[in-house]
C-alpha cells in the first residue's frame, strides 16, 4: 500500500514539475545567474531557406511577404527548397528570379529536413535563416533576428511564435499554450539557453547547420550542435512569426505526433547531453523541458490508476480521484464540443489532453521503430 501512495503522489509531483517546477527553478536561477546578449545592428550576408511542398496556393503570399523584409537586397539570398513539388509552385517561384529569388528543386521527395540540408550546401550566407511557407514575418522580422549574431557566444536564436485565427481573434488552448512555451524560452535564454527553436521562423550561424540530418528535426538538432560548438541558442521577442491554427483538427492531432516523435529520434540519438559534467546547467535543462514533459502522459496515467486503488483508504484519494475525473470531463467536452473551448475552464483541460494523448501516441510509434521523414504542410 505505502508502494501505491508513493507512486501516486510522485506521478503527480513530476506531471506538475514538468509544467511548473522546472520554469520556477528557472526564474530562483536568473536571480543569480543571468546572461546577457551583446546584441546590436548588423547586416551579415544572410541565406532565407524557405522550405515548400506542393505550395500553389501560399507561396506567392510568402514571396511577397519575403520581397517586404527591411534587409539590404544585395546582402539577402533568398533560396525556396521545394521538395519534390509536383503542382504550381516552381512556376510561380520562378516569376520571381529577377528579383534575387532562387528555385532550389529536390527531385525526388525525401522530406522537409532533407530539402533543407541540401539548400544549406547552397546558401552564400554565413548566417542561415529558416522559414515555413505558412508563416508571416514582420519586415523588421530579419533584421532582429540577425541582430542576435553579433555576440559570438549566440549560435542560433529562435522566433517567438505568434498563433491567430482567420480574423486575427484568440485561437483557444493552442494560443494559451503558445503563450506558455514562449515565456518559457524567455526564461531560458535569460539563464543559459532555450532547449528547441521554432521550426517556423529560426536562424543559424551556417556552421552549425553543416551536420543537418535528413532523418532529424532540423530545430532541435540546431540547437545541440550550438552547444556542441560551446555556443548557445536563444528566443528572441523581437523577432516574430505569425501563422494560423490549424483547420483540420485531425491533422492537427498528426502534426503533434510527428512533431514529438521526431523530437523523440534527435533526444535519444544525442545521449552526450546527459552529461552534467561537460554540458552543465543544459543537462539539466535538456532533461527537464524535454523528456520530462514526453513523461508527462505516463505520470498521468499512473496517477489516475494508483487514485483508483486507493480510493478507499483515505477521504483524501476519494476527492482527488473527483478532481482528477472532472478534469478529464471538463476536457471531454472540449473534444467532443468545440464550441465550449471558449470556457477557459473547458479550453485548458481539452488541449492538454490532447496534446498529451498525442505523445504517448509519438511513444507508442517510437518504441515500434517508426520513424518520420517525408512531411505534409498543415492546412491553415
Amino acid at each position: 500500500m505505502q508502494a501505491l501512495i508513493f507512486i501516486l503522489w510522485i506521478s503527480i509531483f513530476l506531471a506538475f514539475f514538468a509544467y511548473f517546477g522546472y520554469p520556477l527553478t528557472l526564474t530562483f536561477l536568473s536571480l543569480f545567474h543571468r546572461k546577457k546578449v551583446l546584441r546590436t545592428p548588423i547586416t551579415p550576408m544572410v541565406s532565407l531557406i524557405i522550405t515548400a511542398y506542393n505550395e500553389e496556393k501560399r507561396i506567392r503570399e510568402k514571396l511577397e511577404n519575403t520581397m517586404k523584409l527591411d534587409y539590404p537586397r544585395e546582402k539577402l539570398q533568398v533560396i525556396i527548397a521545394s521538395d519534390g513539388s509536383t503542382d504550381k509552385t516552381h512556376d510561380i517561384v520562378r516569376e520571381y528570379a529577377d528579383r534575387g529569388v532562387v528555385l532550389f528543386e529536390v527531385p525526388d521527395r525525401k522530406g522537409k529536413e532533407n530539402a533543407q540540408a541540401q539548400a544549406v550546401k547552397i546558401a552564400s550566407g554565413e548566417i542561415v535563416v529558416f522559414s515555413d511557407t505558412a508563416t508571416r514575418l514582420d519586415p523588421k522580422g530579419l533584421q532582429e533576428i540577425v541582430s542576435n549574431f553579433a555576440d559570438s557566444q549566440i549560435g542560433c536564436v529562435s522566433s517567438e511564435d505568434k498563433m491567430i485565427s482567420d480574423d486575427g481573434t484568440d485561437v483557444g488552448g493552442e494560443g494559451f499554450y503558445v503563450k506558455y512555451e514562449m515565456w518559457l524560452r524567455a526564461l531560458e535564454s535569460r539563464c543559459n539557453s532555450v532547449v528547441g527553436l521554432s521550426g517556423s521562423f529560426f536562424a543559424a550561424r551556417k556552421e552549425v547547420c553543416e551536420d543537418f540530418s535528413p532523418k532529424m528535426q532540423s530545430d532541435f538538432r540546431t540547437l545541440l550542435s550550438s552547444m556542441k560548438k560551446g555556443m548557445r541558442g536563444l528566443s528572441d521577442p523581437n523577432a516574430i512569426g505569425y501563422y494560423q491554427d490549424i483547420k483540420d483538427k485531425s491533422r492537427e492531432f498528426q502534426r503533434k505526433v510527428r512533431t514529438v516523435l521526431r523530437g523523440l529520434t534527435v533526444f535519444f540519438n544525442h545521449p552526450e547531453f546527459l552529461n552534467v559534467f561537460k554540458f552543465g546547467l543544459f543537462t539539466y535543462q535538456y532533461v527537464s523541458h524535454k523528456l520530462m514533459r514526453w513523461l508527462v502522459p505516463v505520470f498521468l496515467c499512473s496517477a489516475l490508476i494508483t487514485n483508483i486503488m486507493l480510493i478507499t483508504e483515505a477521504p483524501l484519494y476519494f476527492w482527488l480521484l473527483i478532481a482528477q475525473c472532472l478534469f478529464y470531463a471538463s476536457a471531454l467536452l472540449g473534444i467532443l464540443f468545440p464550441s465550449l473551448t471558449k470556457v477557459v475552464f473547458i479550453k485548458i483541460p481539452a488541449f492538454f489532453v490532447v496534446v498529451n494523448a498525442s505523445i504517448l501516441v509519438a511513444w507508442i510509434k517510437f518504441i515500434k521503430g517508426e520513424r518520420v521523414v517525408l512531411w505534409q504542410p498543415s492546412v491553415r
